[in-house]
């Protein structure tokens, strides 16, 4: 039913439509479909009009023999015609039948269509007096009856929630919604092939962890019943990743789903598509420039350019992206000394940030946070973080206070993380240690994952190790500005 329908008027239309699908087993067909081959879709049909052949008559053209089979999304009647318009997830087209063309039969059961069923048409490509394009039908076939009424064919589905809800309809019935997620799939598709040509191996790891690490989230926590203990849902698949670097494989990645139990906004779901990559004997600038390469792929590249448009504003994603550092840019948009933390606490007290208790760099992130993600707009690689807040990360040679890590911004939005892997298992170890002061133990966040640390002690070669947000890249790329628009089916409270 939709929205805003009075009350009985769904009930009403429910009667009417399953009144109709008895009437369809009373003439012998089958309401449910069966088989149906050598269909071709319907803008593959469309394709052919060159081959439609005029005759002198200009009314009259002859065309091929077609076969489609889709959703009617559209009925007209005018006395013994009855237009419809058939939709499949390649186009649509106007179908023609007549009462004449399809024997007494088939005329009867034409008179059962409604919205949302589901045909199989047979006829000759050809256009009408007024030039649309049309199958004339010689022969029909049900395929599956529609019990609920779809949305209004002018208004469609327009509650936001509704829509996420009922993804099945808002496919069909929303213009550009099944174009932006068929559009999402091939931005992955691009994305596995420029790794395929890097050499990288595709590879799968635990979902489910005894031990939530690789970032700093709150993990989901559930129980495995058989060996009876705890686990959570994984936030990230990193040090899995670099296990593997231990084993050898010296390039691999993971394209898969991670979960933080964290809010939900208009770029966040707690339930999300991540791609990481580990590359041995390579660093963070060595990631830099395959995220480049990932991002500049997935870009269905216009004759103009790298020019993209999002959310009414432009992006040039022209290569090579903007590589600044992150203390020139807390420089830039604070005017504040990035080397001084008296200064930068000084500067933030006068914000009304909160510093009690907070590390300079913690502080200093939140500034950055604060005056700096905004003021990146085009793409822009920021180098150089502070090495207290990186316990991943190897410190840059001869500065060990700073972290050799790059964020990918664009529109203010983190789009890519990479560091240059720790592989010295003391100092990791030294470094977890320290992450988890204070907190209690038995928290699924505070421990230690020994087992991580025992396989670097086996030797991780030098690497780099990279990940993207793939909900945000296909919001970039499909201009738009929700998250939830471009997950099939995001988390929603029960109706």
């Amino acid at each position: 039913m939709s929205k805003g329908e009075p009350s009985g008027t769904g009930a009403v239309l429910e009667a009417s439509r399953r009144e109709k699908l008895r009437k369809i087993e009373s003439l012998g067909f089958d309401p449910w479909g069966q088989r149906f081959d050598n269909h071709i879709p319907i803008g593959t049909i469309r394709s052919r009009e060159g081959e439609i052949v005029f005759g002198e008559a200009a009314q009259h053209s002859s065309g091929p023999e077609v076969r489609a089979a889709g959703r009617i999304v559209l009925q007209r009647k005018k006395g013994k015609l009855i237009f419809l318009d058939l939709w499949d997830w390649s186009g649509k087209i106007q179908v023609l039948i007549g009462n004449n063309q399809v024997g007494e039969s088939l005329w009867e059961l034409a008179q059962c269509f409604d919205l949302g069923d589901i045909i199989g048409v047979d006829g000759e490509l050809m256009r009408t007096r007024t030039g649309e394009l049309s199958i004339a039908a010689s022969q029909l076939t049900f395929l599956t009856k529609s019990i609920d009424t779809p949305p209004d064919k002018f208004h469609g589905l327009t509650d936001p929630d509704l829509r996420s809800r009922m993804r099945y309809v808002d496919l069909v019935h929303t213009d550009g919604v099944l174009e932006r997620m068929l559009r999402r799939t091939k931005i992955v598709q691009s994305i596995r092939h420029t790794l395929a040509e890097e050499g990288f191996v595709e590879v799968e790891g635990p979902t489910l962890h005894t031990i939530a690490g690789g970032a700093a989230a709150k993990p989901f926590a559930t129980h495995h019943n058989a060996l009876n203990i705890p686990l959570v849902l994984r936030i990230s698949p990193e040090l899995y990743l670099k296990r593997l670097l231990v084993g050898g494989m010296e390039r691999v990645y993971e394209l898969g789903k991670n979960y933080r139990n964290e809010g939900i906004s208009q770029r966040h779901n707690p339930e999300f598509t991540m791609l990481e990559v580990y590359q041995a004997y390579a660093d963070y600038l060595s990631m830099m420039d395959l995220a480049e390469r990932i991002i500049v792929g997935a870009i269905e590249q216009p004759a103009a350019g790298y020019n993209i448009l999002w959310n009414g504003k432009e992006i040039d994603f022209t290569p090579p992206f903007a590589r600044r550092t992150y203390d020139s840019l807390i420089q830039e948009y604070t005017g504040v000394a990035p080397a001084d933390p008296a200064v930068l606490i000084e500067y933030a007290k006068s914000l009304n940030f909160d510093v009690a208790g907070k590390h300079p760099d913690v502080v200093k992130n939140d500034l950055f946070e604060e005056k700096v993600e905004p003021n990146l707009l085009n793409p822009t690689f920021v180098m150089d973080y502070p090495a207290s807040i990186c316990p991943l990360t190897k410190r840059k040679k001869g500065q060990p206070h700073i972290a050799e890590r790059f964020e990918l911004f664009v529109q203010g939005m983190e789009l890519a993380n990479a560091y240059t892997e720790l592989n010295d298992p003391d100092l990791q170890e030294q470094l977890f240690s320290q992450q988890l002061s204070g907190q209690k133990e038995d928290e699924s966040m505070a421990k230690m994952d020994h087992d991580f640390v025992r396989a670097l002690r086996h030797g991780m070669p030098p690497a780099g190790g990279l990940g993207i947000g793939i909900d945000r890249l296909c919001m970039l790329l499909t201009d738009t500005a929700s998250i939830r628009e471009v997950i099939l089916f995001p988390l929603l409270r029960p109706e």
